[in-house]
């Protein structure tokens, strides 16, 4: 999770005992913090080698695992809760995994860098790409493949007929609610799937 400060944010979106699965899990904190403090269980699904390491190390079961495949090893709701947090704007199929998300869980919460922040619309003012704590990269060197904002993330999941349960900006581990396309680094939105 690229930004500790909204760990207890996203934490208190996951029931207590839920099964969980976390795509692009990292070196996986949130799932820790998540079975420590919340007494969860389940996986972590991560690419690079030395996040699986840490995976290991921190006694979090990790499947090594592209996910521009597809989740097709995982059958329907199986989790509780599937969670894609800051991995939505490195996928390829993010479309596709979006769907994914809310079919292997009963649930899914994603949330990403929003671009639609106010210091990184004046820096597009400005005539540059932004840099900022929560998008730290170069225009050149991010592995960023896109970027999105609050309001676009909502249109695409009316787009793929998805229920939002909650949707709220972070900013500093703090939940934003008034505004938050414009007012926070970090969009959330928690989805179900429609019935």
């Amino acid at each position: 999770m690229s930004d500790p400060l909204n760990l207890p944010a996203i934490a208190r979106l996951v029931p207590r005992g839920a099964r969980v699965l976390d795509l692009g899990c990292g070196d996986g904190s949130l799932l820790a913090h998540l079975q420590t403090h919340h007494g969860c269980t389940g996986y972590g699904v991560e690419l690079d080698d030395t996040n699986v390491q840490a995976c290991v190390q921190r006694g979090v079961n990790v499947i090594q695992l592209n996910l521009d495949g597809g989740l097709s090893m995982f059958s329907d709701q199986s989790f509780d809760v599937v969670l894609q947090i800051d991995t939505l704007q490195h996928l390829r199929n993010a479309e596709v995994m979006l769907r994914e998300t809310v079919r292997v869980g009963r649930m899914g919460v994603v949330a990403f860098p929003n671009f639609g922040h106010w210091p990184n619309r004046l820096s597009i003012l400005r005539g540059r790409m932004p840099v900022t704590r929560r998008l730290p990269y170069q225009w050149y060197d991010t592995p960023n493949i896109r970027v999105g904002t609050f309001t676009d993330f909502a249109a695409l999941a009316r787009k793929n007929d998805l229920h939002i349960l909650d949707a709220f900006g972070l900013q500093d581990g703090q939940e934003v609610r008034g505004l938050p396309n414009l007012m926070a680094g970090t969009a959330v939105f928690q989805l179900q799937r429609s019935e």
